[in-house]
Order: C-alpha cells, then sequence, then structure tokens
C-alpha cells in the first residue's frame, strides 16, 4: 500500500515517497483559468499548505510531479513562471521587529532562488515592489504570488496584546498592498489563512481579492468528500463503518459538498482505526473558551447559530465575533444557506461539522473550566442506556456538587439562568450521545433531547426541560411544561421509547432540587 502522507505538506515528498494523494488539481485548474487574485481561508490541518506548494509545483513547470493528475494533459509544461513563495507558517512573531526581521529573511530567500536582487533592502514594501518588477524583466513573464498563513502573525498576538497585534496587522496592510500595485506586473495570487479578517483593516491596500472561502465551486478545494475517501484510501478502509466514520469526521461544509479534515483521515487511519479527537487535540481552545465564558455565551445555542453573511467575514483584533471565531477556527461549520429575499444578502445557519468536534470542545469545557474532579463518563452512559434515572440523577448531583466555588463567585457564566442547561448539555455531549438542543415544536422548544439505541436494540429518546425554581424545593414545573406542550410529540413515530425528564435547578442550593422522569407508554 501506498504510504500516508502524515505531517506532508510537500507534493515533491508526497510524490517521491508514494504517498497517497488526493487530486485536487481539477480545483487548481478552475482557479487560474477563472481568475488573479483569489484569497481562501480554512481551519488548522486543513491542506492548505499543500495546495499552496502545487501551485508553486505547476508554475515552475515541475511535470514529473503532475503525470497521472487531472492537470497534466492541460497545462503547457513548455512554459515556466518566477513564483514568489512566502509562508509565515513559522517565525518569530512577538514584536513588529520581529515580523520585519521574517519578512527580510522571506524576501531574501526569494531573491536568491529567482537570481534577482533588490537595492533597497532596509524597508520592506520597497524591496517586494522590486523583487516583483525584477523577477519580471529577467523571466519574461507576470510573476505569481503565492502567501501561506498569512494571518498566523496577528493570530499568535490576538491573545496576548490588542495593542501588538493590531502594530502586527497594520505591518501586514502595508506589506500585501504591494501586490495591488503590481497588478500589470503579476498572473496570479493566492493568500491562504485560518481567519478572515475585514477588509477594511488588512485588505484596504488589496480590495481586489476574490474570496473564494464560501463559495460552493470550492467547497472541497481543501479536505477530503466521501467520494475521495473512498477511492483514493480503499486500501485503508478494510473493516471500517464507513457511516461511523463519517459522523466522527465528515461534515465541514462551505455550501458545497461537505469533506473531511484530511488530518483526522490520516491519523485514523495509522493509529489503529481509532476514534479520537485527532483533529481537536493539536491546538487548544483556551482563548476561545476563556471568550464564551466572558461573553456570557449559553453552550447550547452552538446546535444551531444564525449569522449574516457580513458578520461571517468580519474579524479584527478589537472586534471578535465569538461565532465568527468559532466558525473561522473550525469548531462550526455552515449547515445551510438562508435566502432573505430579493435584494438582500443570505444568512447562514451554523452548527459543529461533525462529533469529534461537538464532543471534543463540550470536554474540554467542562474539565478545564466547570469542574475540578473529572467524571467516570463512561458509568453515566450506562445509566442512560440501561434506564437506571436514580443513578443518573445522583451524577447530576454530583457535578454540580464539585464545581469549583471559585467558579460561582469569578465566572460571569454562573450568574445567568442558563447556567445550568449549559453545563448539563457540556456534560451530556461529553457522553458521546446524539444530543439535540432547544428543538422546536408546534407549541414551542424542547430544551434538550437525548436519543440513542439501548443495548436490547429499542431506540430510545429523552425529552427534557430545564427550569429554575424558586427557594430550595420542586414545584414540578419542568414536568408541567413537558406535558402542557406535548414535548414528545416529535417522538411518536412508533420507533422511540420516550422518557420524560424534568430537572429542576434552585440558584441558593445550586444544584437540583427536582428530578422527575417518566416513560410513555406507546
Amino acid at each position: 500500500m501506498k504510504k500516508l502522507p502524515i505531517g506532508v505538506s510537500t507534493l515533491q515528498k508526497i510524490r517521491d515517497d508514494d504517498c497517497v494523494y488526493v487530486d485536487k488539481t481539477a480545483y487548481v485548474q478552475q482557479l487560474i483559468e477563472s481568475g488573479t487574485y483569489y484569497f481562501l481561508s480554512r481551519p488548522r490541518r486543513f491542506g492548505k499548505s499543500l495546495l499552496v506548494d502545487t501551485l508553486y509545483q505547476l508554475f515552475q513547470g515541475n511535470e514529473a510531479l503532475f503525470r497521472g493528475l487531472h492537470i497534466h494533459p492541460h497545462w503547457d509544461w513548455s512554459v515556466s513562471y518566477p513564483v514568489i513563495n512566502i509562508s509565515f507558517a513559522s517565525g518569530d512573531f512577538t514584536s513588529r521587529v520581529g515580523l520585519e526581521r521574517h519578512i527580510h529573511y522571506i524576501l531574501r530567500i526569494n531573491q536568491e532562488r529567482l537570481g534577482v536582487q533588490c537595492d533597497d533592502h532596509d524597508d520592506i514594501t520597497s524591496c517586494f515592489n522590486e523583487l516583483i518588477r525584477n523577477a519580471k524583466t529577467k523571466y519574461g513573464r507576470n510573476v505569481v504570488v503565492l502567501v501561506d498563513e498569512y494571518d498566523k502573525p496577528i493570530l499568535d498576538n490576538i491573545e496576548r496584546s490588542t495593542e501588538l497585534a493590531t502594530e502586527i496587522r497594520d505591518t501586514l496592510r502595508s506589506f500585501y498592498s504591494v501586490i495591488k500595485g503590481q497588478d500589470a506586473n503579476i498572473c496570479f495570487v493566492l493568500l491562504t489563512g485560518v481567519s478572515k479578517f475585514s477588509k477594511v483593516s488588512l485588505f484596504s491596500g488589496l480590495n481586489n481579492l476574490n474570496d473564494i472561502t464560501i463559495d460552493a465551486r470550492y467547497s472541497a478545494i481543501c479536505g477530503y468528500t466521501q467520494i475521495e475517501l473512498e477511492h483514493t484510501f480503499a486500501d485503508y478502509l478494510q473493516g471500517v463503518d464507513l457511516n461511523v466514520m463519517k459522523r466522527w469526521y465528515n461534515g465541514y461544509g462551505w455550501l458545497g459538498e461537505r469533506v473531511y479534515n484530511p488530518f483526522d483521515v490520516l491519523l485514523f487511519l495509522d493509529k489503529g482505526k481509532k476514534y479520537l479527537p485527532h483533529w481537536f487535540e493539536t491546538g487548544s481552545p483556551t482563548f476561545l473558551v476563556d471568550v464564551l465564558k466572558k461573553r456570557r455565551f449559553h453552550l447550547p445555542n452552538l446546535e444551531a447559530v444564525r449569522m449574516d453573511y457580513k458578520k461571517l467575514g468580519d474579524f479584527d483584533v478589537d472586534r471578535l465575533n465569538i461565532e465568527t471565531l468559532l466558525f473561522q477556527t473550525g469548531y462550526l461549520t455552515i449547515q445551510h444557506e438562508i435566502n432573505n429575499g430579493e435584494g438582500r444578502a443570505p444568512d447562514y445557519l451554523l452548527t459543529y461539522p461533525n462529533h469529534e468536534v461537538r464532543y471534543s470542545l463540550m470536554s474540554y469545557f467542562l474539565d478545564n473550566y466547570l469542574t475540578e474532579t473529572s467524571h467516570a463518563l463512561g458509568t453515566v452512559s450506562e445509566a442512560l442506556y440501561n434506564g437506571d434515572l436514580p443513578a443518573f440523577e445522583q451524577h447530576i448531583r454530583s457535578l454540580f456538587a464539585n464545581i469549583a466555588y471559585e467558579n460561582y463567585n469569578n465566572n460571569p457564566i454562573a450568574q445567568y439562568e442558563g447556567y445550568y442547561a449549559a453545563v448539563i448539555y457540556a456534560f451530556l455531549c461529553a457522553l458521546g450521545m446524539e444530543t439535540q438542543a432547544e428543538v422546536s415544536t408546534n407549541q414551542g422548544r424542547i430544551d434538550m433531547a437525548i436519543r440513542f439505541i439501548r443495548p436490547d436494540g429499542l431506540r430510545q429518546v429523552y425529552v427534557i426541560e430545564f427550569k429554575m425554581v424558586k427557594g430550595m424545593e420542586s414545584d414540578g414545573s419542568a414536568m408541567q411544561q413537558i406535558k402542557a406542550k406535548d414535548y414528545a410529540a416529535p417522538y411518536r413515530d412508533g420507533q422511540h421509547q420516550i422518557t420524560l425528564l424534568g430537572m429542576e435547578f434552585s440558584e441558593q442550593a445550586r444544584n437540583l432540587v427536582g428530578f422527575a422522569w417518566e416513560p410513555l407508554i406507546l
């Protein structure tokens, strides 16, 4: 079998080492034939660097690397172009001086490779301008400019210092503005990164970029589609339940075909086909969870976040919209587009891309910010699977009893009414069960529903309502509302065993004061 290209982001190494390669050159051909200036945002570990390197090798005319690929018969291999290759994947970006030093290094490497020189070595924008002009003069062809991880110097500093991040952003804005001024000397440009900063803040001098981030035609330009997975990795997929794999790792979408994160696929196949949060563990979401806490964000709302077109791409150093941040970093993805009528921009409904992200994000939130003790989630799952609700009740009481006192006093999220529902939501998601929040019915909204297959093979659903009560005693309001609003109606399909479950919390007790359940007889 061919090798798995784990950690490999260069086409040369993939081809030389006989690694598995998912051919994306049809998208590359479409890009080149359709325009000149492009911008693409994708989450980390999604294959952006490999895409950039593929373009680099193509424009360099390295024909041998493309034999057998889609683009090979459609490209003129007698022609090569001067390529300026810029990457901010690594470097010291802890100061503006460090950033400028790294840019000087990048420009010097490109000068050496292209065999040209810049007279003005001190000013990075002047040197960049010279590099483009001199490269065109020497090679007699317009220049290709590829920028990978364009935003990393800013993102590295957002959490550390807003002032420094702003300074870094302004330096990059001046640097990138060179590209537009050199239009007569450029034949193709691609900038890639994780985030999409607003055009006003970062791209005011480069406002001719075609943003293909949310574009059905390029939704699968990075990542693996289901067809690509099954065809290219067929030898590795023996014995794999493709439906389970799809639920765990597929689901990222930008209006077109949904894709797997390549890193997840490669690690899953390499490490014994175990369902583990491979992608999630490559980056700690500490900063994101801190923002969620400070903004008092109601965690169950992450199931369905409605965003307008402008907000989805309106991100800046001093304007950190949490939903935008979650989308751009890959913790949320587009479920579908909402048409707002003729003459109006669409909205988008966002949700978790897959089970890995949902389960992992809530587990991280639970473990690092809500409790000081870990819970034996397996025993909690067993209680629900076996219908042992008294045991489940004790787990819930223990959960809240173990929340650190400081979380109530110093953590703003503990001060609002939805706090208890948010904790339960994170807890249940961490169990790995199919948990739905805010389920709409014709009578109202179900707070939460849990569905799974029981050990006896029957389909089980728990219909749950949360209530805050005054004082220290239950008033039965949670169960009353479930019945009054007939929240069980959507599940009366003859296929589900339905159990109604009402939980009542007291702010004074900081715990459950009411826990009632009732199975429905079908």
